[in-house]
């Protein structure tokens, strides 16, 4: 069974930083895309980054990029996403999902099949 546990959330201060983590079981990270994900109250899910399953490469939302870094420990079989430089409109529910399917990565929520529960990342002012 897939199965996505996201941790790693919390509050924070602008400009800080928190480090999220995507404990997989049920499938090797190296052999499935993977990207995360946030909504915010009243906002569509968008996409943050993705890292791809063919080549290991990473994609970011022009809104976190040099801020952001999705990574990949094969041993843990975990995916990371350290966020640095917070901000507040950085404040949503935070995501990760991954699909057997999908070539290359994307950052459309729709292209993906499995998802974690969620953690809440809150940036204050």
């Amino acid at each position: 069974e897939v199965q996505l546990v996201e941790s790693g959330g919390g509050l924070v201060e602008a400009g800080g930083s928190l480090r999220l983590s995507c404990a997989a079981s049920g499938f090797t990270t190296d052999d499935y895309a993977i990207g995360w994900f946030r909504q915010a109250p009243g906002k569509e899910r968008e996409g943050v980054s993705c890292i791809s399953e063919s080549d290991g490469s990473t994609y970011y939302a022009d809104s976190v990029k040099g801020r952001f870094t999705m990574y990949n420990d094969n041993v843990k079989n975990t995916v990371y996403l350290q966020m640095n430089s917070l901000k507040p409109e950085d404040t949503a529910v935070y995501y990760c999902a991954a699909d057997p399917l999908l070539y290359g990565s994307s950052l459309y929520p729709a292209d993906y099949t499995y998802w974690g529960q969620g953690t809440q990342v809150t940036v204050s002012a």
